[in-house]
């Protein structure tokens, strides 16, 4: 016996009237997935700025990621669950109609994961940055966007009598299909564990535990993101196994129970392996103007400046003394030309002074040398004189 229960929604979907009998149907869950989005992209663009991350990046990161998260969680429900699809009766143009419902969680992390990749290569961004960045943000939309399953009256569990055991109506086009009593049809077997509320506030409760932990810890190098896939991971196998809608199930478990144990193993070795401290971004400035890349750094060179704000960088201070040197260390050049000038001088008029006493020197001796030559003749003429008196 059941001794409470709520009911879910008897409509999902709201027609808005346009001109000409048009209307524009405006759908809970897609209402619920946007919201989720919305919040997302505030904390994460909040938490990414924190680190240094160029402001207006989160428009580049959020539509790529979101454009192949859906695509990715879309073709993952599909292909896990290809019979409404592909099997007798199937339709393909239902693949489609999202709105419906049918995206599946692992294709959008993986797809959202390729989209941020895009992303980051692109704008040249760590990707661990970003990762740590959406850690405790994708657990908080996911909880926002389970509700969506809510008024969709769909992934509900067992059937239990807990007092928050669910009501679950049969909806045709986002309307609760009606009987002959003009009351709303229910469908048979319940009331239903809540599965979606489960998940939801277990999304919840992942979300702060890794706020805090990361903001206890500082994890780096997308260690938060792992965290945050440990986590989930691990409410996802048991809530999983209180679903009845169909699904694959290979030794007795479904095949996202698989998928949960071999994500959470993926993601506790790399969590284990893998160190480093937080990151940041830490944008070059030089020559006055800002430069175009990013380089990343961790939080001890962020702390090491804000405790010495004086600190200047080794640039900084090779354009310090750029701009204004110190005269111990670098000599005025028009001083040392005018020394090496004045230098030159002092030993090109020695040189010339030199040259010039040589000179001298040598005419003298020329002089000297006449002289004696001189003498000599005159002494050889008086002899030949004498000799020749004598014999006369």
């Amino acid at each position: 016996m059941t001794l409470a229960d709520f009911p879910s929604p008897t409509q999902s979907v709201w027609r808005i009237p346009l001109f000409g009998g048009y209307s524009i149907p405006l759908r809970a869950y897609a209402l619920c997935i946007v919201a989720g989005i919305i919040v997302a992209a505030v904390i994460t663009d909040r938490r990414m700025r924190r680190r240094g991350v160029p402001e207006g990046f989160i428009y580049d990161v959020s539509i790529l990621a979101v454009l192949f998260g859906i695509l990715g969680a879309r073709l993952y429900h599909v292909f896990t669950t290809p019979e409404p699809y592909f099997g007798d009766g199937g339709s393909l143009i239902d693949i489609l109609k999202i709105y419906n419902g049918g995206l599946g969680i692992w294709g959008a992390v993986l797809g959202g994961a390729f989209g941020v990749w895009l992303a980051c290569r692109w704008r040249k961004i760590p990707m661990g940055i970003v990762a740590d960045s959406m850690a405790p943000a994708l657990p908080l939309a996911q909880a926002i966007g389970r509700w969506g399953n809510y008024f969709n009256n769909e992934l509900y569990g067992k059937h239990t009598d807990l007092p928050w055991a669910l009501k679950v109506y049969d909806l045709v086009d986002g309307k609760a299909r009606k009987g002959i009593d003009g009351k709303p049809e229910l469908i048979a077997g319940g009331p239903f564990h809540p599965t979606f509320l489960y998940e939801s506030l277990w999304d919840l409760g992942t979300a702060i535990a890794v706020f805090m932990l990361d903001r206890r810890y500082k994890f780096g190098m997308g260690r938060a993101f792992a965290l945050y896939v440990m986590l989930y991971t691990v409410g996802r196998f048991w809530i999983e196994a209180l679903r009845i809608d169909p699904a694959h199930a290979m030794l007795g478990l479904r095949l996202n129970d698989w998928t949960s144990i071999i994500v959470f193993v993926g993601a506790l070795v790399y969590f284990l392996r893998v160190k480093g401290e937080r990151q940041t971004m830490d944008l070059q400035v030089a020559g006055g103007s800002a430069g175009g890349s990013a380089a990343a750094a961790t939080d001890a060179d962020v702390d090491l400046d804000a405790k010495s704000p004086d600190a200047k960088s080794p640039d900084a201070e090779s354009a310090t003394r750029i701009e204004t040197p110190d005269r111990a260390e670098v000599e005025d050049p028009a001083s040392e030309s005018g020394d090496e000038g004045a230098e030159s001088g002092d030993g090109d008029a020695a040189s010339a002074d030199g040259d010039a006493n040589a000179d001298v020197d040598e005419g003298a001796s020329s002089e000297g040398s006449g002289a004696e030559s001189a003498a000599e003749a005159e002494g050889k003429a008086d002899e030949s004189a004498d000799d020749g008196a004598a014999r006369r």
